[in-house]
């Protein structure tokens, strides 16, 4: 390999290339691309269309990242893919670019790991130090926050959002949005728990976990009115700043909770 660039690899000209870049055999690389610094691309990758890769990001063989989104309406606008840094994309990951009836732009954040045949489809948002285990599939115009976890199977109905340190179990349909913190399962997506192994381990004290723990059964087990239950969360977190990730959600929901 020369400069990193196996000589197997097409490489558009074009291409923003950082220096120390590498890039492995019978890699395509298309001419409105840009990777930063640190990244290695594995052997047998495409990534194609307006997509910006930011620095230290890893693909590994077979993954798809930038090309036409899967959508009929689609006729050939320039829209993007947004990557950050730090991200893992695992074999046969695709992320497709956005869309012009929507944002027109795909994003992910940052230290992210996409593990084997996940999908993240045109329009999403993706947050940071997410874990999408194999065959998580999102479909279009998703919003998944910060800290999230999709188990292996998980499938994302568009337009649906997903909250801040939420997990979504094994095989589970999320057809409504899910809350910070839930965990959600089943077919389709119900609220179980809260996610306190993940937020423990994320630094969250014994109090703070009971804070959530007290907002999460006001919304599922009190059997107030859902807005009776949100106001009670809202006035909570004025004195609970972990609470104040819920106050921010509920306003977001345009396909109502999961419940």
């Amino acid at each position: 390999m020369e400069g990193g660039i196996d000589p197997r690899a097409v490489v558009a000209p074009s291409a923003k290339l950082a220096a120390d870049i590498e890039i492995g055999a019978y890699s395509i690389i298309g001419p409105n691309v840009e990777i930063g610094l640190g990244c290695v691309i594995g052997p047998h990758v495409v990534i194609t269309g307006h997509t910006t890769i930011g620095a230290n990001n890893r693909i590994f063989q077979f993954a798809s990242i930038g090309d036409a989104p899967q959508d009929k309406k689609y006729a050939g606008e320039p829209t993007r893919v947004l990557i950050g840094n730090g991200n893992t994309f695992r074999e046969y990951v695709t992320v497709n670019r956005g869309t012009a009836k929507d944002k027109g732009v795909t994003t992910v954040g940052d230290d992210n790991l996409f593990m084997a045949s996940s999908h993240v489809a045109h329009d999403c948002i993706v947050g940071s130090h997410c874990v999408f285990a194999n065959l998580a599939t999102l479909a279009g115009h998703v919003e998944i926050d910060d800290w999230v976890i999709l188990a292996g199977f998980t499938g994302v109905h568009q337009f649906c959002k997903i909250g801040v340190h939420a997990f979504i179990a094994n095989n589970t349909a999320v057809t409504r949005d899910v809350p910070p913190y839930v965990m959600a399962v089943g077919h389709p997506a119900e609220p179980h728990s809260i996610n306190t192994n993940g937020i423990s381990r994320r630094g969250f004290s014994a109090e703070q976990v009971r804070n959530i723990k007290n907002a999460y059964t006001m919304l599922y087990r009190s059997e107030l009115p859902l807005q009776e239950a949100i106001d009670e969360i809202t006035r909570a977190a004025q004195n609970q700043p972990e609470l104040q990730a819920f106050v921010d959600f509920f306003p977001r929901s345009n396909r109502s909770l999961i419940r």
